[in-house]
């Protein structure tokens, strides 16, 4: 081929922006054992393939650890500022220093090293440590911890799930402004590993499979959820001998094999094993977290910071969460009530030694007597109420009343104000010891369940660390509630009185009832 034919030839596959991207860019790659820092021209992967093809106005991406995506977007979205005038393109990373990595490393390196030819013809006319703009056609493309301000028609958000669980006022920027500022007919990308069943990653996540799983159409508003799990990476894997596989381990491989209707050899359990026991010391829950098999069990897992990870972990593990049926006994309640409008209430049979939840229930902006009422529908028969300790102290506004004693006048009898601790670590401490009898209702107690995963420790931005403080958000009332019961266990508070009560529906008072009927 002539100098002139391979010119020609050059030009022709430029305008195919998918021979630009496998063709064009240079990354660095870990390569192995010494070749650390191994620069290699970029190729999408099976995985980043299969993404691009099924790319939407609205993406949403939920992955295993390792798979490229925060490499393949910066890739895409340079491209698309080189060869596209007036473009804004945007990366939001979850701190300055990945900010500044993915900037470096990712985005000016692959520019950096582009043919001389094509640098001459797009010059940089403005270069700093978070943005490029290009001279030839006005186009940007910036990696910042927040975008906003202007309209973005590239848009990528990089784990977003550990935004939500460190930084939730960068999260709730991001959603009110940067999601915003892309045009229906741009594009936007949220990726991230799970980060526990609650915060907007998980939200959204919830969202758009829900959209998958009904087949609807998509509108550009809609998100298109993008599921890539370890056992669909062909890089996962390694010899079975010598690596040691238990039963159980098979009949998970097994289980995922089923559920997924797919396939999963010696080769690729032998690699799931080695790395969990290996990278993560055979902790499960980092496994499930980082190198999930399902989209569900990515969010079952809490994390990091939360204070009932473990507990929780265990609970699962020992069967301790599931179908709980309820008995002919009667059932304590547990409660907090908030200082705003929030009130959360577990419902509890002590069975032999077992503590069965058998449901859970939270409502928002509503007075004590909403609550009284759901009590008088569940037909439960009733042994005792525990109240945290300032359900005792009177409330301006409310006639200077108590919530004990309003509650009182409402019909309610056999109170318990459960005393305070020293501290609330202490309470909290408290609650994981007791938590070993602990049987959920995997239905009823779902959203008591999902608020005692999400109950977090505060971060600290400033010192890059979780403080001793638990953060207060949306699962606060249902931790604080739960927290009330094992306060109260500690302190021998849980017995039978001497006769139980069924709240009647039609007179909303307590009546005496001490045969215990059917609560089923």
């Amino acid at each position: 081929m002539t100098l002139n034919a391979e010119a020609l030839e050059f030009a022709r596959n430029l305008a195919d922006p998918m021979w630009r991207i496998s063709n064009l860019y240079s990354i660095i790659v870990k390569g192995d054992g010494d070749e650390d820092g191994l620069v290699v021209k970029f190729k999408p992967n099976r995985a980043q393939m299969r993404f691009l093809e099924n790319l939407w106005h609205r993406s949403i991406i939920l992955k295993a650890r390792q798979l490229g995506f925060t490499t393949l977007i910066a890739i895409v979205w340079l491209d698309h500022a080189l060869f596209n005038a007036n473009s804004r393109c945007g990366i939001i990373a979850q701190d300055q220093d990945t900010a500044a990595s993915i900037f470096r490393d990712k985005v000016k390196f692959a520019y950096d090293n582009l043919p001389e030819v094509l640098r001459a013809a797009m010059p940089l006319a403005a270069n700093n440590t978070k943005e490029m703009l290009f001279g030839h056609n006005n186009s940007s493309i910036r990696v910042a911890t927040s975008v906003r301000g202007g309209t973005i028609h590239r848009l990528h958000v990089s784990e977003f799930g550990k935004i939500c669980a460190k930084f939730p006022d960068k999260a709730k920027e991001v959603v009110t402004g940067s999601l915003p500022a892309v045009p229906l007919n741009g594009i936007t990308i949220i990726e991230s590993t799970a980060e526990g069943a609650e915060g907007r990653f998980y939200e959204m996540t919830q969202a758009a499979i829900k959209l998958a799983e009904q087949g609807k159409e998509l509108t550009p508003r809609d998100w298109r959820f993008h599921f890539f799990p370890w056992w669909q990476e062909e890089r996962y894997r390694m010899d079975a001998e010598g690596v040691i596989m238990t039963a159980k381990d098979h009949q998970y491989f097994d289980k995922i094999e089923a559920e997924m209707q797919t396939s999963i050899d010696m080769e690729q359990r032998a690699w799931y094993v080695a790395t969990r026991d290996a990278d993560f010391v055979g902790n499960e829950d980092n496994m499930l977290q980082e190198y999930p098999s399902t989209p569900k069990e990515a969010f079952e897992v809490s994390s990091e910071g939360c204070y009932y990870t473990n507990q929780l972990s265990t609970a699962r593990k020992q069967g301790r969460v599931l179908r709980v049926p309820i008995l002919n006994a009667p059932v304590n309640t547990f409660w907090d009530i908030g200082n705003s409008d929030g009130c959360a209430i577990w419902f509890h049979q002590l069975i032999g030694m077992e503590d069965r939840f058998i449901g859970y229930y939270e409502e928002h902006g509503e007075d004590l007597n909403h609550y009284m009422l759901y009590l008088q529908r569940t037909g439960f028969i009733f042994n005792k109420h525990f109240l945290p300790h300032d359900a005792a102290h009177e409330r301006l506004g409310k006639q200077n009343k108590s919530t004990e004693l309003q509650l009182k006048e409402l019909g309610m009898q056999n109170i318990v104000i459960v005393p305070v601790t020293p501290s609330i670590n202490a309470g909290i401490q408290l609650t994981r010891q007791e938590m070993v009898t602990a049987y959920f209702d995997e239905e009823r107690c779902k959203d008591g369940l999902a608020r005692l995963a999400g109950y977090k420790k505060r971060w600290n931005a400033q010192a890059g660390r979780w403080s001793d403080e638990p953060m207060h958000d949306s699962n606060s009332e249902g931790a604080d509630a739960f927290r009330q019961w094992a306060q109260a266990k500690a302190g021998g508070l849980i017995t039978m009185v001497g006769s139980v009560k069924r709240i009647s529906v039609e007179s909303g008072h307590y009546s005496h009832d001490s045969s215990m009927g059917n609560l089923g």
